[in-house]
């Protein structure tokens, strides 16, 4: 087997869906042959014009330089698990689904060198519990995407209980050849980095809104306008060395005891997915949308997303 030291690391992604196949275009986008993996004929199928498609709009956002044509020759899309025979790292990207993700898991064990790194794009399932009943879980860890996957700088690499630290180094150098800017999470802890912080808030900003404190596009509106004008430039804590550290101190010590800790789903979410909405994927969400309002704004996020990367970089 080949060591994982050049960008020319052969990946494998499994399930070709959304999320799969963008991280696929990040991997072959940074000149690594990538392997899908894909049950859903239909799936397989689309893949590769998907995969094209994506790369060739991060050409022309100057991205690539490479022809989108030619990089997309590194991508075989198949169904079974014996593809990945040659693989030096496996990507699983199926749904959030602790039994399904172990069973996937299990079925790469059966088929790659005990040398190859295993990761799980799972958003909030602990790697310790995937890490369970594996032939070599110090090979296993979390790597998290963000979609986009080809555009956002965003990853976490994150250690199960198990997890030797010699691979997640390893993920980190790779991932910064593939553009981006990782961060590492040294133990386990459900929902990892990201989504603690984002879940916290979203929980707030439902008991705004059910309480009557404010509308759904009230609360969109003060976010966008307050904190989504510096995370990109600044985390909180660098925020808070901008603006004042004191300041900060003293509102905690009003605003922590009255913030909601309610630990139920939110009846306006429940209410939501009961309706049967998915957001602008089927044009029925927070907001409505006619079909052509759906496409318009997944294609102002591509766009936006571009756009934020770029100006993110300058500073």
């Amino acid at each position: 087997m080949k060591r994982i030291t050049s960008n020319q690391v052969h990946v494998g992604v499994i399930g070709l869906g959304l999320m799969g196949t963008s991280i696929a275009t990040c991997l072959i986008g940074a000149r690594c042959p990538v392997t899908g993996v894909e049950l859903d004929c239909s799936r397989r199928k689309s893949a590769r014009n998907r995969i094209r498609a994506l790369l060739a709009d991060s050409k022309r956002e100057g991205l690539l330089r490479a022809d989108p044509r030619k990089l997309v020759r590194e991508f075989a899309a198949c169904e079974g698990y014996e593809s990945l025979e040659e693989c030096q790292l496996v990507i699983e990207s199926a749904t959030e689904d602790l039994q399904i993700k172990r069973e996937i898991i299990r079925q790469i064990e059966e088929v790659v060198s005990r040398k190859v790194i295993i990761g799980t794009n799972t958003s909030g399932l602990p790697v310790t519990d995937l890490q369970r009943g594996a032939c070599h879980p110090e090979r296993i860890l979390g790597i998290h995407w963000a979609e986009p996957a080809h555009i956002t700088r965003f990853m976490e690499i994150v250690c199960g209980e198990q997890t030797s630290l010699i691979y997640a180094q390893r993920v980190l150098n790779l991932a910064r050849r593939w553009g981006k800017e990782p961060s590492l999470l040294r133990r386990d802890i459900r929902g990892f980095i990201t989504n603690r912080i984002f879940y916290a808030m979203l929980r707030e900003a439902f008991y705004l809104v059910e309480s009557g404190y404010a509308t759904v596009e009230d609360v969109d509106r003060s976010l966008r306008n307050d904190l989504g004008y510096w995370i990109t430039f600044a985390g909180p804590f660098r925020y808070m060395d901008l603006t004042g550290i004191p300041a900060y101190a003293a509102v905690m010590r009003g605003l922590f005891p009255e913030l909601n800790c309610d630990t139920r789903i939110p009846k306006l979410m429940k209410r939501v997915v009961a309706s049967g909405a998915r957001g602008v994927s089927n044009a029925k969400g927070f907001y409505p949308y006619t079909q052509a309002e759906a496409l318009r704004w997944e294609k102002r996020f591509l766009k936006f997303s571009y756009e934020v990367r770029r100006l993110a970089q300058k500073y």
